[in-house]
């Protein structure tokens, strides 16, 4: 070693090291607490997730299946088109339909936001105003009901045919009213949600206009109302997650597939892929092509309706409603709403080769 050369020192550059680390790490700290400052307003009111959510369908992974919500946006014009063809060549009945696919918010519309008699269509919003009441803590699962000579409903179902006093769960209510459309579960239900006022103003805050109940069922008369619109946005709010918290948004639908009616909406949908009419199991072949159809159909024979949602082959969903009012029985009904179906299945579908 040289007489002028300065001594080595090795533990400099690591000390140089640790403090350039110390530094750094302190003006990192300083720069997240800052953005987190900034965005703690955001974040506390959900402003983050709200303006991405406005911005663009939410998407499983980023791509492919997008979570949607009711969002009109580019209508199916010869959708809509043959809808009015379609119902204006039946003289004597007045139709309305309102398709809209929840991942693109391509739509068609007909005559959508009129009020027509709703028969047991009306059945699935009460569906959802009780099952946001269940989300919100305001009755049990398994809470019991009596039924009352006020709620005994005639027609459809068997809860009539128990003797007064007989108390049934809450999920047995809800269920029987969409599985076999019993109208006395319905009444129990509009009863222990506060009668039909109350029910009326839940519609009105899910912005269901048209939905009315004025009648206990079954309303023979036709005097409850609901429109094509309002059962798909039904619908739609759920299956979004605009309303009601996964659980329940899964009691919903695992409730809406139980119901046994299946000659409207799913038997014209296979019209539409281009299987012949009848069909001994419309669900089962709707299965065996991809598409899935949970549907609530309506009918007090002036008056017959139907609203789904429907699973697409490419993983995307629909939700579509359909009302028609007409003579007592009239076959063309039940017909127009199964040739109304059949279009939305050419649209999202095609015509599907015959195995």
């Amino acid at each position: 070693m040289s007489p002028g050369r300065p001594q080595r020192r090795p533990w400099l550059p690591p000390l140089f090291l640790l403090l350039r680390l110390m530094v750094m790490g302190v003006g990192l700290g300083i720069l997240v607490a800052t953005a987190l400052k900034a965005l703690a307003p955001r974040l506390a009111q959900g402003g983050l997730a709200k303006a991405q959510f406005d911005a663009a369908p939410r998407l499983v992974g980023g791509h492919g299946l997008a979570l949607g919500r009711f969002d009109p946006r580019v209508e199916l014009a010869a959708v809509s088109q043959e809808w009015a063809r379609l119902a204006q060549a039946q003289k004597g009945l007045s139709a309305s339909g309102f398709l809209l696919v929840l991942d693109d918010g391509r739509f068609a519309d007909y005559r959508s936001t009129v009020a027509l008699p709703a028969a047991s269509s009306i059945k699935t919003p009460i569906l959802l105003v009780g099952l946001d009441a269940l989300d919100q803590g305001r009755l049990r699962w398994n809470e019991t009901l009596p039924l009352t000579a006020e709620v005994k409903g005639d027609g459809a179902g068997w809860m009539a045919s128990k003797p007064l006093g007989s108390r049934f769960p809450f999920h047995e209510a809800a269920t029987e009213m969409i599985r076999v459309s019993d109208n006395s579960a319905t009444n129990l239900l509009i009863k222990r949600f506060g009668g039909k006022d109350a029910v009326n103003a839940q519609f009105q805050n899910l912005g269901l206009t048209s939905t009315v109940v004025n009648n206990w069922l079954p309303d023979l008369d036709g005097t409850n109302t609901t429109s094509a619109r309002d059962l798909a946005r039904t619908i739609a709010l759920v299956d979004t997650g605009q309303k009601l918290s996964p659980r329940a948004r899964d009691l919903f639908r695992a409730i809406l597939a139980t119901s046994s009616t299946n000659t409207l909406i799913p038997m014209g949908l296979l019209k539409g892929i281009g299987r012949p009419e009848p069909v001994a199991d419309p669900d089962a072949e709707l299965l065996a092509e991809g598409i899935t159809a949970y549907n609530k159909t309506g009918d007090i024979g002036i008056a017959y309706a139907d609203a789904a949602l429907i699973e697409l082959p490419n993983g995307q969903r629909a939700v579509a409603a359909f009302m028609v009012k007409g003579p007592f029985n009239d076959p063309r009904s039940a017909e127009l709403i199964r040739s109304m179906a059949a279009v939305v299945s050419r649209q999202l579908v095609g015509v599907v080769p015959k195995r």
